[in-house]
């Protein structure tokens, strides 16, 4: 059986937190899980702690992040600097650190794939220069074009609101935050995402895959919603985990895998 979750702090802001679930035997790898909720404060790391207990299960160490979101002291920079924070202070346990993963859902999928970007930003930037780097992500119905998702009304002025404004009034920002500006970022990216999800357009995955040409894939996920990639008895889960084994195991490919 896995281990009960371990709160650790990588910060003193009561928002700067994990919980670390490890797995019975050695962990085969590090998933990294980071909710969603468009970035605001209504929404925590509960979402993500069915995600942890079923990869734990699997033989995972799984680690649930909290970070400061808008309403709560994050917005730019702080939300992203929690997240790189959070990812490195892995590198202070005992953890197989060449296997490190993310998966996350909605505005969690955007900042885990802006995770996997690092190693490319400026030296001045937010996350700039990481401790830990990411063998790659699954980002499940993930916001990955901001500026799209704001002109376009994703999540009501979401992107704005966490960047401090519109695409035309901080565009600096932008191609700092949005994971569609880093290409080509050099890792493997599933993009899980459901035909019917009104919340995030699949619009949002097509678009990152396009640009980003053959270091990521789409898999489309017929009739699913936006919250089903989080429903660990769903098969549009296992379709995420499967894109998790596939990008330890050989690189991430999956051809376009058509879920039913």
């Amino acid at each position: 059986m896995p281990t009960d979750p371990t709160r650790i702090a990588y910060g003193d802001h009561p928002s700067q937190f994990g919980e670390l679930t490890l797995p019975a035997g050695e962990p085969c790898a590090v998933v990294v899980v980071v909710h969603g909720g468009f970035w605001r404060q209504r929404r925590g790391l509960e979402l993500g702690r069915p995600l942890a207990a079923d990869l734990a299960a699997a033989g995972y160490a799984a680690w649930n992040i909290e970070y400061r979101r808008v309403g709560g002291d994050g917005g730019w920079p702080a939300t992203f600097e929690d997240v790189a924070a959070a990812v490195d202070v892995l590198a202070d346990h005992p953890l197989p650190l060449d296997r490190v993963v993310a998966v996350g859902h909605s505005a969690g999928g955007h900042l885990a794939t802006w995770l996997a970007v690092r190693p490319g930003l400026p030296s001045d930037a937010p996350g700039a220069a990481p401790a830990v780097r990411l063998r790659g992500v699954v980002s499940q119905a993930g916001v990955l074009d901001l500026v799209d998702a704001e002109r376009r009304g994703v999540g009501n002025g979401a992107a704005s609101d966490l960047l401090g404004g519109g695409p035309d009034d901080v565009p600096e920002r932008y191609a700092l935050a949005s994971p569609v500006e880093r290409l080509p970022i050099g890792v493997p990216v599933v993009c899980v995402h459901g035909t019917a999800d009104v919340n995030v357009p699949i619009r949002q995955s097509e678009r990152f895959v396009a640009a980003a040409g053959a270091d990521a894939e789409l898999v489309t996920l017929p009739g699913a919603d936006h919250f089903a990639v989080i429903d660990p008895e769903t098969p549009a889960w296992k379709a995420c985990r499967d894109g998790l084994e596939r990008i330890l195991d050989n690189g991430g490919r999956t051809n376009g895998t058509l879920v039913q």
